[in-house]
């Protein structure tokens, strides 16, 4: 099975945005290999295409015949001839690529979109961590600002479209086996979709509904439609709590 898979890029921390990848078979092509495919364009050859990107010839074949198992012939390889020989790309490794290319252009137009925000209190610390109940529940976000939220603080949490995951109630992984302790039962309230990027929202019982970001592939494997019965997750190093604003002319009560 084949579908599209929009991750996190970057660090953990969940600030990187959207890496686009496609999946088939268990197998990934990535930005990487996109960029392998192209360089083998470019340069007529592996040999050269390895060079260019500086891998080394034997990890670039490897990796090809990999992706070959699941995406099927890419490279046409020539032996001899007026022309010396060569590679070049099949013309389904150009469809390959021109649709990778259109699921990055997909991402690149909604990374910015989608902030969520649960408004809460500090209920403790744990390290860089702060434990923060909100309307929706009890939540961990790294503590971040000046001044540092400490127990007691009003604070707002927030956490980015593209680091929640959503769930069918009834696949929810455990918590022990997911690093995405923070996790929250809601309803779909509405379900966006673009050609290959579908944007929903999910009331959990907070102010606001929590937006995600997920591929159209995935919406439609979980049915989500609006009234959906479905489990919000992310990591708590994808949130970040900032003491919130004051109301003007409300006293400052750390500098009282």
């Amino acid at each position: 099975m084949e579908h599209d898979a929009p991750a996190a890029g970057g660090s953990d921390d969940g600030a990187a945005g959207f890496e686009a990848s496609l999946v088939a078979d268990g197998v990934t092509f990535d930005g990487r290999d996109a960029a392998l495919l192209r360089a083998v364009a470019a340069a007529g050859s592996v040999s050269g295409a390895a060079g260019d990107l500086g891998r080394s010839r034997a990890r670039a074949l490897s990796r090809l015949e990999t992706l070959e198992t699941a995406f099927g012939d890419l490279v046409e390889r020539r032996r001899g001839g007026a022309d010396g020989g060569g590679s070049r790309l099949t013309g389904n490794a150009e469809a390959l690529l021109a649709r990778f290319e259109r699921l990055t252009a997909a991402l690149a137009g909604t990374a910015g979109a989608a902030e969520s925000v649960f408004e809460g209190v500090v209920a403790g610390r744990d390290g860089e961590l702060a434990v923060v109940d909100t309307d929706a529940g009890t939540l961990r976000a790294l503590a971040v600002g000046d001044p540092d939220p400490a127990p007691g603080d009003a604070v707002q949490v927030s956490v980015r479209a593209d680091a929640v995951t959503l769930h069918d109630p009834g696949e929810t992984p455990s918590p022990d086996a997911t690093s995405a302790r923070n996790r929250f039962a809601g309803v779909a309230s509405d379900v966006a979709r673009g050609d290959s990027v579908a944007e929903v929202r999910v009331d959990v019982g907070a102010a606001a509904p929590v937006c995600a970001l997920v591929t159209v592939d995935s919406a439609e494997r979980l049915g989500l439609t609006a009234g959906r019965d479905v489990v919000v997750s992310f990591k708590a190093t994808a949130t970040r709590a900032t003491v919130a604003a004051e109301e003007p002319g409300e006293p400052d009560e750390r500098g009282a």
